[in-house]
């Protein structure tokens, strides 16, 4: 019998709460004001309860839930900040860490997938868990041959969780779109229901991954940890220490925060004309600072762990995001309006002005502009705002616009790092990434990146 709070019943009760908690929050804050207290006094106490109440649902219940919690996280810097100082410790809590399944549970499942002599496998297994997240937990052990190893335990019941989660989620995705201004929740939570079926298997997550280690092996910048052991529900790979992301954006130094950041895009761009893959979770709970870069002990490389979700791109990233991207920052109006209608980002049913798209585009893309860029909170909101504000040409038009489908993981995982790199405050090189990795970005080089990827 699985730990996993899955039975339909128990998890839609506990979600549908929410919406009617928050709603008597509402009340609650209406009655304080009435009573006299100020209107940011108590709107800060409000959105400190919802988030607490939000949160701790969602790390509760793992599955669906907590998955889109993760994917929420990563755009905390869009809050505004009066509402984001709230949420924030919420959140990051969410990225890291999530109540752990019991002992019992955790050895049912091994006896079942590895044999009953599971135990043999390992010179030392240690049952409390190293680190939880949507679909399962990490357990540091010693395997038999002398490998420190982490062994992923899929929860019992995780698929129909995930699923049951999902469709819930969906069905009041109007009162979380609060959440995120100027972001549509429902299509969010539509492609995590696509990826559900991938996640869960973990056959699919350790090719991922060994394909990963093998091209990355000796890289001086960035370590994958290869895969030791996989059969259904559980995953061995070698352990890796490191200092995690999320404690980086706490309290690393700005030499931490940068090369952290220089890193994280470095492999975002990279990995797909390296591996053919993208990694597609990249929430600072998958991130770890290593020290021996190359330029010593002194110097940082960039650990990368969880390749359950992967967007398979075998030639690299699609070369018209770089074409795009180059003639937009060469303010190619035109060229760059019709691309877009081919690609299928403007319908053929919707007629725009192409300087207003330019003039749309512009500031988004304003860190590929410049040689370096830094990252913050406040240019994030401010693009949010942007786009958020009925009123504002940008809003009217980003209604028109349409994300292809397939597009799609690319535009969140690009979304999500960024919003990865606001957190840290990170002075970035991105131009020099994209230079290096991105196909058609720089001219005369049509299908470099994708050859060198098939080689």
């Amino acid at each position: 019998m699985s730990d996993l709070p899955r039975k339909a019943v128990t998890r839609t009760a506990k979600l549908a709460a929410l919406p009617l908690g928050f709603a008597g929050r509402a009340t609650w804050g209406l009655g304080k004001r009435i009573v006299g207290e100020s209107a940011e006094l108590v709107g800060r106490e409000l959105q400190q309860r919802t988030a607490d109440q939000l949160f701790k649902v969602l790390g509760e219940l793992k599955g669906g839930a907590m998955k889109f919690g993760q994917a929420l996280s990563v755009f905390e810097s869009a809050l505004p900040e009066e509402v984001a100082g709230p949420y924030r410790a919420a959140l990051t809590k969410l990225q890291e860490a999530a109540p752990p399944m019991p002992t019992r549970t955790v050895h049912a499942v091994l006896e079942e997938r590895l044999g009953k002599d599971w135990q043999e496998l390992f010179r030392t297994f240690d049952d409390k868990p190293a680190a939880a997240a949507s679909i399962g937990q990490v357990h540091r052990a010693v395997w038999h041959d002398g490998r420190e190893v982490a062994v992923k335990v899929q929860y019992p019941g995780a698929g129909e969780a995930l699923l049951s989660d999902l469709n819930q989620l969906s069905r009041f995705a109007r009162l979380l779109g609060p959440l995120i201004p100027g972001m549509d929740v429902k299509p969010l939570i539509t492609e995590l229901k696509d990826r559900v079926s991938e996640e869960l298997d973990y056959g699919l997550e350790a090719q991922a991954q060994r394909a990963h280690a093998e091209e990355f092996a000796g890289d001086p910048d960035v370590v994958v940890p290869d895969v030791v052991h996989q059969c259904d529900q559980v995953l061995v790979t070698e352990w890796m220490d490191g200092t995690p992301l999320s404690e980086v954006i706490a309290d690393g130094t700005e030499e931490q925060r940068d090369r952290a950041g220089q890193l994280l895009a470095r492999f975002l761009f990279s990995g797909p004309a390296r591996t053919g893959l993208l990694h597609a979770d990249p929430h600072p709970g998958n991130f770890r600072l290593l020290p021996g870069g190359p330029g010593g002990e002194d110097d940082w490389r960039l650990g990368v762990l969880d390749f359950g979700t992967v967007d398979r791109l075998p030639g690299g990233l699609p070369s018209p995001i770089g074409e795009a991207l180059r003639m937009t920052l060469d303010g190619e109006a035109e060229a760059v309006y019709e691309m877009l209608r081919a690609e299928g980002f403007v319908k053929e049913s919707v007629e725009l002005d192409p300087d207003a798209v330019l003039d749309y585009l512009l500031p988004i893309i304003e860190p590929a502009r410049v040689e370096a860029f830094t990252f913050t909170r406040g240019w994030m909101r401010s693009q949010a705002a942007r786009i958020a504000d009925v009123r504002s040409p940008a809003y009217q038009l980003a209604k028109q616009l349409n994300l292809p489908p397939a597009y799609l993981l690319i535009h969140r995982v690009t979304l999500s790092t960024i919003g990865v790199l606001c957190q840290l405050g990170a002075t970035v090189r991105l131009r020099e990434e994209l230079e290096d990795w991105l196909p058609e970005f720089v001219p005369g080089e049509p299908g470099e990146e994708e050859e060198a990827a098939q080689a």
